[in-house]
């Protein structure tokens, strides 16, 4: 790798690959899902899937699936790719480069909410609305609320990632190569290490929420149990509504 690259971790280009991928791909079978079955807002002439609710669904899924490593690693060896304490500050300093990070920092936060309510939205709809007509569910204008919003904060992240670090940045997300001390064979013995402190690790994150980045550790505990409302909340409650 070259010295104008700069080094990501392995485990967050594994992560952050797999996610982009099926975030993509839930984006694009989303809006044909829309495509096929509302239209209210436009529509695309395109040839009609018809598993293509299956399809998304099952997309969505395999996010979900990983959504809770890859927030966990987001919030704790990729915290500072999101919101700062400062982060809000630091947007009065409209053209200077922090103004650019701290922008990329809220978009990053953002999309891990908005990735919640779209999995959680999704998890609580029925697959029966949509063919036959019944597009008033709230659930379902969450659902689309969340799709605008991540598709939003997407495009914003991939500018901002070409603005503040250009091709090489981007580049070095998916690079092959990493460290020694980076190796996958590194990665049980960490576990075990990690495993083997967990409470003085409950108890420095204890007090890392109070000491430090309050506003970002409210922001992980929503996000953490959306993602367990979005795995447990659809076994008693879904498609119902208020």
């Amino acid at each position: 790798m070259s010295r104008s690259a700069p080094y990501q971790p392995l485990l967050l280009r594994i992560l952050h690959g797999i996610s982009g991928i099926l975030v993509i791909t839930a984006i694009i079978t989303g809006f044909l899902v829309y495509n096929t079955f509302d239209q209210r807002f436009g529509k695309i002439p395109l040839p009609k899937i018809e598993p293509i609710q299956d399809i998304h669904g099952t997309v969505a899924l395999c996010f979900l699936l990983l959504l809770p490593a890859f927030a966990l690693y987001s919030f704790h060896a990729g915290e500072k790719r999101l919101l700062q304490p400062d982060s809000l500050q630091k947007l009065t300093q409209v053209g200077k480069p922090i103004w650019w990070v701290s922008l990329q920092r809220i978009v990053n936060t953002l999309m891990l909410i908005a990735s919640v309510l779209a999995v959680i939205s999704g998890r609580m709809m029925k697959e029966e609305w949509l063919p036959i007509g019944e597009l008033d569910h709230l659930w379902y204008y969450f659902h689309l609320i969340a799709w605008v919003i991540i598709v939003c904060c997407l495009a914003i992240h991939l500018l901002m990632s070409a603005k503040v670090g250009g091709a090489p940045l981007l580049l070095s997300m998916w690079s092959g190569k990493f460290r020694p001390g980076d190796s996958p064979r590194n990665w049980y013995s960490r576990l075990r290490t990690w495993s083997s402190n967990f409470s003085q690790n409950f108890s420095a994150g204890i007090n890392q929420l109070i000491e430090s980045n309050f506003s970002l550790r409210i922001i992980e505990v929503f996000v953490l149990l959306g993602i367990i409302a979005a795995f447990v909340l659809p076994l008693f409650f879904s498609g119902v509504e208020k």
